[in-house]
């Protein structure tokens, strides 16, 4: 038998670098190696080089090393993905930048909005897309409220919450000497402001307040740690949020959201780990998720998979995706809630986001019932 001659697509994958081998840095590898057809993962670099070898073993990755400027440096890499620690972030988008790479960025974007907007500037010199790690936007349950919030079904959002509550142990947390100072704000709670943002959109948050406490870990308070939170967030266009973490919810990982309209309300998210219960003598009874890359395993696909996306666009000179990654305003504008929300629960006091940035809508308002097109 002789072979048909069967034409085939010769696109080019989008080869991507990786900049830390942590957890979520794997787990991102991982995806990119197995669970997005259209992209490769070209390279690998960690300053802890026996991280960079097992990964590159399992994923059979050739090209490591211990200096993210390898990655930066390399023709062939078409984007990089940050997942080292937050103090790099800002540094390594701006580096992209001027090599010319793409950037998928883990949030925050920064420790500071002067240091994010000098990144954001490198970036939009440069003309690269930098979308940031916020993946409850790519969660099957979170977008499909989103929509619902389009179509109408809140009318003008008036009440918004959002909670993260991480899986803990009856022990308590594990090591939380080793929390840093401001962790639940800028690196849990961070996710549930922009998730707020995204909810209510057109609109910016202008007030914060927050009370904060070590109340799963005591010991550890006079070391900086506040391990549960509550923050309330006040929009320009009226509407009042309340975002809550606590780091050890004992009956799983606990991510919700809900937004309470003149129309109506949406909610999205829980810990459960799938719609099966089970009703028994001993109770009603539910399986929970445990961790992240669990809840939101879909999430951070798609989120990269739309990063991919906008790259391999831009580099073929072919139409981008209709709906855009969250990029630089809304890195900008969760970063300055949370800040404001570290400096309010050290003072004790209301905070002015204005004292923070000068913040501007990510998209446009929305046009409800009554309004004017």
């Amino acid at each position: 038998m002789v072979y048909l001659q069967h034409p085939v697509s010769e696109d080019r994958p989008v080869r991507l670098g990786l900049i830390g081998a942590g957890w979520i840095g794997s787990f991102h590898a991982e995806s990119i190696a197995r669970r997005i057809p259209n992209a490769r993962l070209e390279a690998i670099a960690d300053p802890a080089l026996p991280a960079v070898q097992a990964l590159a073993d399992r994923l059979g990755v050739r090209k490591i090393s211990t200096d993210p400027e390898d990655v930066l440096a390399d023709p062939e890499v078409d984007a990089v993905l940050i997942s080292a620690p937050a103090r790099y972030h800002s540094g390594l988008i701006a580096a992209a930048a001027r090599a010319g790479k793409h950037a998928f960025c883990e949030k925050p974007g920064g420790r500071t909005v002067e240091e994010l907007d000098e990144a954001l500037e490198a970036a939009e010199a440069a003309g690269v897309t930098v979308h940031f790690g916020f993946n409850r936007r790519y969660a099957e349950d979170f977008a499909a409220a989103r929509r619902l919030i389009d179509d109408g079904a809140v009318g003008t959002p008036q009440l918004l919450r959002s909670l993260t509550r991480d899986p803990g142990h009856k022990d308590g947390i594990a090591n939380p000497e080793r929390i840093a100072p401001g962790t639940i704000f800028l690196e849990t709670l961070i996710h549930d402001f922009d998730t707020l943002n995204w909810l209510n959109p057109g609109a910016v948050p202008v007030r914060v307040h927050a009370v904060a406490d070590a109340l799963v870990a005591p010991e550890a308070k006079e070391g900086g740690l506040l391990d549960t939170a509550v923050v309330t967030v006040t929009y320009s266009n009226g509407a009042i949020a309340v975002a809550e973490a606590n780091f050890n919810a004992l009956y799983g990982y606990d991510v919700r959201g809900e937004v309470f309209g003149t129309a109506g309300m949406v909610t999205a998210g829980g810990p459960q780990a799938n719609s099966a219960t089970s009703y028994t003598a001993a109770g009603i009874n539910a399986a929970t998720v445990r961790l992240n890359v669990d809840l939101f395993h879909d999430a951070y696909t798609a989120e990269l998979a739309h990063f991919v996306d906008a790259v391999r666009a831009d580099r073929d000179g072919t139409q981008a995706p209709a709906a855009q990654g969250a990029g630089g305003t809304d890195a900008r504008n969760a970063l300055a809630v949370a800040l404001a929300a570290t400096r309010s629960a050290h003072t004790g006091l209301s905070v002015d986001v204005a004292s923070i940035a000068a913040l501007r809508p990510a998209e446009p308002a929305l046009l409800t019932v009554g309004d004017n097109a």
